[in-house]
């Protein structure tokens, strides 16, 4: 970066924060619509719970993630304020419409799209690096797989395990048991989607020469992410919480339970791999497992559909905003 440029480290910094505040907003739904939905906790109770368990979950397993997203999507070497800033602006805008019309889709693919549009408008095609795309791109489709998997297989254990106990017997332990759960969850969706953000900071860090490629993350990045995610999950994206717990299959604490576990399973393994996987997929997939373990007609699969095309058109439509944002500018320049 120019020293001009270096005069955008803090704006952009901010705007990254932004993202980040409304990736836990947007997400929220991810860590408390399970726990909401069988009416463990109340809504208001919920947020905080989650938002504190999401500060935590940043700081208990290495920035893998953050590292694939910081220099594994684009070149390094490309990256411009104005690229930084389209990729944002592109997260954002689709996150909004997401949100307004109660679509859970993914914001950390949306921040992927975004990069990749921007990339790709700076420095052509030639600019990404394809093996992290692709390994985020078919993630895409394994994580709700995963989860929908390990959901149903965890919900039918646990059925056969208190086959001999009565319904209200079962209820009453698995509401305690869903606190474990929904903490759980949240500290696997503080760790994978907090790390993007710092991901996109630590990219400018490295663009502005305040740090070298090979460096450790700052801590106060570390912090001020987490803290930023927290707040976001803590204000709560209500819109989605209903579509997430009633509108895709009903649940009981039971099926909460074997939901969060297989989507914290299946998120602290994706970030001890430093794959940016999409929280919103994995704990739909896993909805959807404990849904269709129950019975098949449980699931709204007409609902389900709706969804999946919306996470297939997260990527493409974040990147064509990022883009979009690149074109104006030129054209604003002229």
């Amino acid at each position: 970066m120019s020293h001009l440029e270096l005069q955008w480290l803090v704006p952009l910094i901010l705007l990254a924060l932004v993202f980040d505040f409304m990736n836990g907003f947007h997400d929220s739904a991810n860590s408390i619509a399970t726990v909401v939905a069988t009416r463990v906790l109340s809504p208001q109770f919920a947020v905080i719970w989650a938002a504190c368990f999401n500060l935590l979950g940043p700081l208990l397993f290495e920035q893998h993630v953050a590292h694939t997203v910081g220099s594994g999507i684009i070149d390094i070497g490309i990256v411009t304020p104005r690229l930084v800033a389209s990729a944002l602006i592109g997260a954002i805008v689709w996150n909004i419409f997401t949100w307004y019309y109660g679509i859970p889709s993914s914001s950390s693919h949306a921040l992927i799209g975004g990069l990749v549009g921007g990339g790709v408008y700076e420095g052509g095609l030639n600019a990404m690096v394809w093996k992290g795309i692709l390994k985020t791109v078919a993630f895409i489709f394994l994580s709700p797989i995963i989860g929908m998997v390990l959901g149903s297989l965890t919900f039918l254990a646990i059925a056969w395990i208190f086959r001999r106990k009565t319904p209200y017997r079962v209820d009453s332990i698995f509401r305690k048991m869903q606190l474990v759960s929904s903490s759980l969850y949240s500290i696997g969706h503080g760790t994978n989607d907090a790390q993007k953000t710092m991901g996109i900071i630590f990219m400018l860090l490295v663009t502005g020469g305040v740090v070298a490629k090979g460096d450790p993350i700052p801590n106060w990045v570390i912090l001020v992410c987490s803290g930023a995610i927290a707040l976001g999950t803590a204000f709560g994206g209500w819109r989605i919480v209903k579509t997430m717990g009633i509108h895709i299959t009903r649940l009981n604490p039971c099926g909460g339970f074997s939901a969060e576990v297989a989507g914290a399973v299946t998120l602290f393994g994706a970030s001890t791999f430093g794959i940016p996987v999409s929280t919103t997929h994995t704990i739909t997939g896993a909805i959807v497992g404990v849904g269709s373990a129950n019975r098949y007609s449980a699931v709204r699969w007409r609902l389900a559909r709706q969804i999946v095309w919306a996470w297939i058109l997260t990527i493409p439509a974040a990147a064509a905003v990022a883009m979009l944002t690149e074109l104006a500018v030129d054209l604003f320049r002229r």
